[in-house]
């Protein structure tokens, strides 16, 4: 009997001391290195589905089952790549035990979609890499490229939605419905008074690459001068030709962008007004040396066809390592010039950049909607055409929205695809 219990004893000791070995075994194995959740705000980037509402200005959380190695944790192991072009968008990568905050150096552009990789490269603290993880996601609202520095959306203000550019004064402006539902609302012009200013805009132009975008929708019904006549119509400007200005004259039959430009003496001009008429003139066929690009439209009913009394996206760039402006409508380019190509003696090869170059009391660094200038600045005060008390001067006439200034210039791809993401 005694043989037997100690038989027993020995048989339960060994089981048990068996339990314990296989437990410590199992105790020492690291965990498992997996994602256990992605999320940018409020939207689950982890989902089945991708997610298409998330906010442009949202930092993404990465969260881990187990704590994440700081030394795997780089641009090489982490990317975030726009799909439309392919380009790597630049990123802060900041861990924190189990969890990456990963945070876009500049906000996302809008309606986009990107490509979030969390490579094999990552470790647990424990050496344990992870599985490749690729997520995608699209931004809210419609297309709009990164890299906007202001926006006026015209909600039923004259704010602007970056936040440096606020209006100052709106004076006889109202907010009535946009090209479509998605836009909300565009600022309405009268004509005879209208105008929406905006200071410090000669910061606006304190750059070498620039893009101004803007929707306007002309409206030619009663819109006359003194002697009635039609009226053209000064659709922006920021100290005139000093700085930049739209217009659009009275037979709707061109578009005028005088923009003003440094040069490599430290003085500056317009590098002769962008004048696109539609005649196709480039300096192959008998028109100006420096046209590479202008877009014939007499076949088509011309410029008035694109822009009278109808919502025309109209997009202005200048790229510095080009020396090339180019103008584009409706999403297609319409005209390219390229300052290389002007006479061997011409300041405009020497353009460096954009460069605001008004006076005062001529005129201010105040950037106008609605008309040529501010109130405040006293060129052309006399003209029938050019003062802002005359109520039949060249005022805007229409509506106007989402106008936005990059200083980047934006790529034929992107101006295309926002203006098909925000076409009527």
């Amino acid at each position: 009997m005694n043989h037997l219990h100690w038989i027993s004893t020995r048989l339960l000791a060994f089981a048990l001391l068996a339990v314990v070995l296989v437990s410590c075994k199992k105790d020492d194995e690291p965990t498992a290195f997996t994602l256990s959740s992605l999320m940018a705000g409020d939207a689950d980037l982890n989902a089945a589905t991708s997610p298409s509402d998330v906010a442009p200005d949202a930092d993404i959380v990465a969260t881990f089952s187990t704590n994440v190695d700081p030394a795997t944790v780089d641009s090489t192991n982490i990317t975030l790549t726009r799909n439309y072009d392919n380009a790597s968008v630049p990123l802060t990568i900041t861990p924190s035990g189990s969890t990456i905050t990963i945070s876009p150096t500049e906000e996302l552009g809008t309606g986009t979609q990107y490509a979030l990789k969390l490579g094999a490269g990552l470790m647990s603290t424990d050496g344990l890499a992870l599985t490749e993880v690729t997520r995608s996601f699209t931004t809210e609202g419609t297309f709009a490229p990164s890299g906007v520095v202001a926006h006026w959306t015209f909600e039923g203000n004259a704010n602007d939605e970056m936040g440096s550019y606020n209006a100052s004064d709106a004076v006889a402006i109202t907010y009535t419905d946009s090209r479509n539902a998605a836009a909300g609302q565009a600022a309405t012009f009268d004509g005879d008074a209208s105008i929406i200013e905006v200071p410090n805009g000669d910061q606006l132009m304190n750059t070498e690459d620039f893009t101004l975008s803007m929707w306007v929708k002309t409206n030619s019904d009663g819109h006359v001068d003194a002697s009635g006549n039609p009226a053209g119509h000064f659709v922006i400007g920021l100290g005139a030709f000093y700085g930049f200005q739209m217009e659009i004259p009275s037979s709707y039959g061109s578009i005028q962008l005088p923009v003003q430009y440094l040069y490599g003496d430290g003085t500056t001009g317009t590098g002769g007004n962008l004048s696109f008429n539609g005649e196709g003139k480039t300096k192959d066929n008998g028109g100006w040396q420096g046209t590479e690009v202008s877009k014939d439209l007499s076949g088509s009913g011309g410029v008035s066809s694109l822009v009278k009394d109808k919502w025309a996206h109209i997009v202005y760039t200048y790229t510095q390592a080009e020396k090339t402006r180019r103008l584009y409508i409706n999403g297609q380019l319409m005209q390219q010039d390229n300052f290389n190509l002007w006479p061997d003696d011409a300041k405009e090869r020497t353009v460096q950049g954009l460069k605001y170059g008004g006076s005062e009391p001529d005129v201010e660094p105040v950037l106008a909607f609605g008309f040529i200038q501010s109130r405040g600045g006293t060129l052309w005060d006399a003209e029938p055409w050019g003062g802002y008390d005359i109520p039949t001067s060249n005022h805007f006439k229409g509506q106007m929205d989402d106008v936005r200034i990059f200083h980047t210039p934006l790529t034929a791809q992107e101006i295309e695809l926002m203006y098909n993401s925000e076409k009527p």
